[in-house]
């Protein structure tokens, strides 16, 4: 039987809702709507994604801010927004312009503002078990499994991917939900017989296709963060698992598109709306 399709337009909708309510009762006692600064270079794939932001916080009552910003006055565009009372949430859209670091724009980001989860406080936060903001896309991740009850205590977890924007900080989540979690990559050997060993199999190492049949144990739940695009056609999109193969062995597992995605952007919008309350409560 074919496996049970785990769709994550439900799961964005649910979130959706909360951030419904959220939003109009800050806006009520504010005076302003939660807002979300995005920050960017020159990159129309940056620029797409940021409208694509932009349409959908504008629909539930969010605000944003978009700018292109170059390298001699990135860092200091950071700092302006950390500083700027009428912004909650800073969100940065790669890739960022030549002669940034990634790691200096991460760090010039005051966390509490950080609602993507790029500051090392947050992910060290994340390994504490405190409350911090954690990547939206690792975060959706998770939210998926909960709204399909998947369950995770004690379960035998593979998280392949260790990337500090998706599979380090689900691996922290998951283990804060009382999973058992193995983290694997491209130097852990025998990728197929360790990702075997998983009831739920978590993809995040951006191959197109890496995963197949032989890496599944019948019955497992295989969550696909990838998204790659077609060499021969840009706009259709990719998981690192081959979804066909794998829905003949796996007991669920999410589409790709579909499947992780439509969490994203729901999460990212949360994220703000806690920001926005957190910073007004104190």
């Amino acid at each position: 039987m074919p496996a049970r399709l785990l769709e994550g337009r439900p799961v964005a909708d649910a979130i959706w809702r909360d951030v419904d309510a959220r939003s109009a009762q800050f806006a009520e006692d504010a005076g302003r709507q939660p807002a979300l600064a995005l920050v960017s270079g020159a990159d129309e794939a940056a620029a797409a994604y940021g409208r694509q932001i932009e349409r959908q916080f504008a629909r539930h009552g969010l605000k944003t801010f978009r700018a292109s910003v170059e390298a001699p006055d990135f860092l200091q565009h950071l700092r302006g927004l950390n500083a700027d009372p009428n912004v909650d949430g800073i969100l940065l859209l790669t890739p960022l312009p030549d002669g940034v670091r990634p790691e200096a724009a991460a760090l010039a980001i005051d966390p509490a503002k950080d609602v993507d989860g790029q500051h090392p406080v947050n992910l060290g936060r994340l390994a504490q078990r405190r409350q911090a903001f954690a990547p939206a896309t690792a975060r959706g991740g998770l939210e998926l499994l909960k709204h399909y009850e998947i369950p995770l205590r004690g379960t035998r977890t593979v998280v392949i991917g260790r990337s500090p924007v998706v599979g380090m900080p689900l691996a922290l989540m998951l283990i804060d939900a009382d999973a058992t979690v193995m983290v694997c990559h491209s130097r852990s050997g025998d990728l197929a017989a360790l990702a075997r060993a998983a009831d739920l199999l978590c993809v995040a190492i951006g191959r197109a296709g890496l995963v197949g049949p032989d890496h599944v144990k019948p019955g497992a739940v295989v969550v696909d963060f990838g998204t790659n695009p077609l060499p021969d056609d840009p706009n259709r999109l990719v998981g690192d698992v081959q979804t066909d193969a794998v829905m003949e062995i796996a007991g669920a597992i999410t589409p790709v598109p579909g499947g992780t995605g439509p969490t994203t952007v729901s999460v990212l919008a949360e994220h703000t709306v806690l920001a926005a309350e957190l910073r007004r409560a104190t």
